[in-house]
């Protein structure tokens, strides 16, 4: 969970929706193939994303959440609105620091 790309790719998978490569690749825009190999593999081995491989000709694979990638990424999702919204300076006044 600490690679920068492991966010934005369970954000992208966190539709409901199974994806495949090209489509995480497009949505993770900046991603290399390389990286987006790794990261696949790394969020897969931790339990957070399922790697559906059906065995036909051209190779089919496609990519979702697990229970616990949802979990994870819905507490993932509410940091980020979070993190976004003290940035943009629109935290509630109980949270930002006393001048």
């Amino acid at each position: 969970m600490t690679s920068r790309w492991a966010p934005l790719l369970l954000a992208a998978l966190s539709d409901g929706e199974p994806l495949r490569w090209n489509e995480l690749r497009h949505r993770a825009s900046g991603i290399t193939d390389k990286m987006l190999s790794q990261t696949l593999r790394t969020l897969e081995a931790d339990g957070y994303v399922h790697r559906d491989a059906r065995p036909v000709v051209p190779p089919h694979v496609e990519y979702s959440l697990t229970p616990d990638g949802v979990e994870l990424t819905e507490r993932l999702v509410d940091l980020m609105i979070f993190v976004s919204n003290r940035a943009l300076g629109s935290a509630p006044a109980a949270t930002r620091p006393a001048d």
